[in-house]
């Protein structure tokens, strides 16, 4: 068997934290909990960025509201004065997902950090251990509802697929073979590179990993450099 790469996501990790210490670790598997917490005002974590405070982070309530990553809290405020801001706190979201690494040692010891809110896990021939893919990636999913958290999973033979996978389809098991058809019709932000490279690839028409894809390489690497060809071979 080829390698196969395990992606997790914890896109409100800074607000699972905070819920986690208020109402317990498994207060999203307890009825009763939950219908409290949505009974509270919406929770928005906000940073400072350039002298402007912003959302770096926010619970399913304030997303519903409409509300993104990267709004100004004073814009936020206007819109939903009834909010709840806490200061955002990387050293305690870094210790929790150090934490969440160490624990997913019992599923592979090959695992990494992935930026503020994502793991990578090796998985190559440790899944049989737990009945397939499929009912691993279900186990780990039902595991870590169970502890508060709302993860996000994608299964890949490479990384940059796995980690679209799970950003783009929630929760996805991608056979071998399978990954460029998933990429093609997906955003450019798929393929994990910078928003400058982005803007770049939209302003000659590559709007799609798809597109970028099927282009020249070598043009390609001229000029947006050679990270852009590690990302697309990583996908």
């Amino acid at each position: 068997m080829g390698q196969r790469i395990l992606a997790l996501w914890v896109p409100p990790l800074p607000t699972d934290r905070i819920l986690r210490r208020r109402l317990g670790q498994s207060w999203r598997s307890r009825p009763e909990v939950r219908s409290a917490a949505v009974e509270s005002a919406p929770l928005v974590v906000s940073r400072r960025e350039n002298n402007t405070r912003r959302i770096a982070a926010l619970d399913e309530r304030a997303e519903r509201l409409g509300l993104k990553r990267g709004t100004g809290i004073a814009d936020a405020c206007a819109m939903h004065p009834g909010i709840e801001i806490v200061e955002a706190d990387p050293a305690a979201d870094r210790r929790l997902l150090e934490s969440l690494a160490d624990w997913c040692d019992r599923y592979t010891p090959l695992v990494a950090l992935d930026g503020e809110d994502g793991l990578f896990l090796d998985i190559t021939g440790c899944a049989h251990l737990f009945g397939g893919e499929k009912p691993m990636l279900d186990e780990l999913l039902v595991r870590f509802f169970h502890q508060g958290f709302d993860l996000r999973a994608g299964l890949a033979s490479t990384a940059g697929a796995a980690w679209a996978a799970a950003r783009f389809f929630a929760s996805r098991v991608v056979e071998t073979g399978e990954e460029e058809a998933l990429l093609a019709s997906l955003p450019l932000a798929a393929l994990r590179i910078d928003a400058s490279v982005r803007a770049g690839l939209e302003s000659v028409g590559l709007r799609t990993a798809g597109a970028v894809m099927d282009a020249p390489r070598a043009p390609l690497a001229r000029r947006f450099g050679r990270l852009l060809m590690l990302r697309l071979d990583q996908a």
